[in-house]
């Protein structure tokens, strides 16, 4: 990974191909979770910048610009732009299945499964509109998918369970619900968690019968978008936009153990379990990166500075990276692209 810290991507020309520019970071102060290896930018993008995805076996990073209707393909090593694909119409997510080269990608018009090697459509899953969220099971081996809502019209929204390798849809749940968000499944339990982020709620779901099992009210709190799950201590965080915190919730009843307050504007948040760390990048230009203490007790150990816009994230423990996109409507002039950050193994709690 040494190579891509070394290179800068290329510009873009007037026409509209990408132009990019490596920023390297002043040298880190000790201790630092975070350090932020370089920056690409891509300009000439309006909107926000969705879901990330690194593929490590083709070398890639995945982008979507769903505002812009555009995935964006980096090189992982030298960070070079491989394509832009643009036969999307709202790109939201990345799911690779296991063991193939089949890309699922949500979009407003509809799932899309494509090579990752040649970008060639494959075919398409046949969901609501508005498929947007999706997340990967192990232990049961299938997808889940969210479709419908506010953002294509509908007044409701869908849990859609699906084969990946198939695409076959095998179940689905409707929600009285037009804004439904992140979702977490327990690997040793059979309780799926979401965002019904409308109703200010975490709903409870059974992976047997795939019903709603439980509803978790977030007292105080309003428009619950990201989520992360801590499995091994019975732990759920949950940020919210209004007021910007993170509550984290007791998975044996849904009681909120601990509030922290985090950078303000998040659009995803990752759960690293070999540090017991949480990050959470926020569009005011700050990460905010917390060690648990104990299941009850955190600590805010760093600010780390990103840029204005940079709201959402794909944390990858085997590469040791995690990838923060930036919006690129949160600043003058606007500047869409991705930082890339190395996590650190130590890091100390502030007193």
């Amino acid at each position: 990974m040494n190579l891509r810290r070394l290179l800068i991507l290329c510009g873009l020309a007037a026409a509209g191909a990408l132009s990019a520019a490596m920023a390297l970071a002043a040298p880190a102060p000790a201790n630092e979770p975070l350090v932020l290896t370089h920056r690409t930018d891509f300009f000439g993008y309006d909107g926000d910048v969705d879901h990330l995805f690194a593929d490590a076996g083709q070398d890639k990073l995945f982008v979507a610009a769903e505002d812009h209707g555009t995935v964006e393909v980096f090189n992982l090593t030298t960070g070079k732009l491989l394509r832009t694909l643009t036969t999307f119409k709202t790109p939201h997510a990345f799911f690779l299945v296991p063991g193939t080269h089949r890309l699922i990608v949500t979009d407003d018009s509809g799932p899309r499964i494509i090579d990752d090697r040649t970008y060639q459509v494959l075919g398409h899953i046949h969901l609501a509109p508005g498929a947007d969220t999706e997340y990967y099971d192990p232990s049961t081996k299938h997808l889940f998918i969210v479709s419908g809502g506010s953002d294509v019209h509908l007044r409701n929204c869908w849990l859609n369970e699906i084969d990946p390798w198939t695409g076959k849809v095998l179940r689905q749940l409707k929600f009285d619900s037009a804004h439904v968000e992140a979702m977490q499944a327990e690997q040793h339990g059979d309780r799926i968690f979401i965002n019904i982020a409308d109703k200010d709620e975490v709903d409870v779901i059974d992976k047997k019968t795939l019903t709603v099992v439980g509803r978790w009210p977030l007292a105080g709190a309003r428009v619950n978008l990201a989520m992360a799950l801590d499995e091994a201590d019975r732990r759920l965080f949950v940020v919210t936009r209004k007021p910007t915190e993170m509550f984290a919730l007791d998975t044996d009843n849904g009681r909120t153990v601990a509030t922290i307050h985090v950078p303000a504007v998040n659009d995803g948040i990752s759960f690293d379990a070999a540090r017991k760390r949480i990050y959470v990048p926020g569009a005011v230009g700050e990460i905010g990166v917390y060690q648990e203490l104990d299941p009850d007790h955190y600590r805010e150990i760093a600010r780390v500075p990103s840029a204005p816009g940079a709201k959402s994230s794909f944390l990858d423990p085997q590469l040791n990276e995690l990838f923060v996109g930036i919006s690129p409507q949160y600043s003058k002039p606007m500047r869409a692209g991705v930082l890339w950050y190395r996590l650190e193994p130590q890091g100390v709690a502030r007193n």
